[in-house]
């Protein structure tokens, strides 16, 4: 089984480029709204619903930074962007950018669990192509 996710920006996403400071703003905004869900509900589901702390390496040329569990049952998940070169039917290239999210071997079911969370929330904000740890591809677009 796979250790990595991808959200891939199409030409039907509401953006075609996202950077290391734009992904962490979707999980600052993440945080916001689980933390307000908690307040409606009179419990501190903030802390289960995003239990890490998001630190960035200063080896990692600002295109990654990782997720450090602040809780026994969560270690570590790893969030990059990136892009590739996608031909086009016609023969055409094109620059197609992308999400990546890894899991390094540490992890453990509570960290896949929240990444596929997360990896959903983001497609469903960007209007992404997920291609989830298993294989399968969810799509948070409107196709032709």
């Amino acid at each position: 089984m796979s250790r990595t996710a991808y959200i891939k920006l199409v030409p039907a996403s509401n953006k075609q480029e996202v950077t290391i400071d734009d992904l962490r703003d979707y999980l600052n905004y993440y945080q916001e709204i689980t933390s307000k869900t908690g307040e409606q509900l009179g419990w501190n589901y903030e802390n289960s619903a995003f239990p890490y702390e998001i630190k960035e390496r200063e080896d990692s040329n600002h295109e990654w930074f990782y997720l450090k569990g602040t809780s026994d049952r969560y270690n570590f998940i790893l969030l990059g962007v990136g892009s590739e070169e996608i031909k086009e039917e016609d023969g055409s290239a094109r620059k197609q950018n992308f999400i990546q999210v890894a899991l390094p071997e540490s992890a453990n079911f509570g960290d896949k669990n929240k990444a596929v969370e997360f990896i959903k929330f983001l497609g469903r904000k960007l209007n992404g192509e997920v291609h989830l740890f298993n294989g399968r591809i969810m799509y948070f677009y409107d196709k032709k």
